[in-house]
C-alpha cells in the first residue's frame, strides 16, 4: 500500500485483503507471513484473510470464522 500511496497521489490504502495460498508454506514460512501479518495490522491496517489453514486460524486471535451447515452459513465473531 505504500508505493500505491506514492504513486496515486496520496491515496491511503488501510486495508489488506489475502484469498488462500497458505496451505504450499512449510511452517517456517508459514510463521514468518503471520509475523508479518501481525506487523502490518499492529501498524494501523487491517488484515482480511481467506484461509482453511489450521494453524493460520490458530494464531489469528480476532477473526471471523463461517461454517457451512445444511441450514445455510454460520457466522461467529472471535476476539482474543
Amino acid at each position: 500500500s505504500d508505493v500505491v500511496q506514492a504513486y496515486s497521489g496520496g491515496i491511503k490504502l488501510d486495508t489488506l485483503f489475502i484469498d488462500e495460498g497458505f496451505g504450499s508454506l512449510d511452517s517456517e514460512s508459514l510463521d514468518l507471513a503471520v509475523r508479518t501479518l501481525i506487523d502490518i495490522q499492529n501498524d494501523g491496517r487491517m488484515i482480511g484473510i481467506i484461509s482453511h489453514v489450521s494453524e493460520l486460524k490458530s494464531q489469528m486471535g480476532h477473526r471471523i470464522d463461517i461454517t457451512p451447515s445444511t441450514t445455510g452459513s454460520k457466522i461467529a465473531g472471535i476476539a482474543a
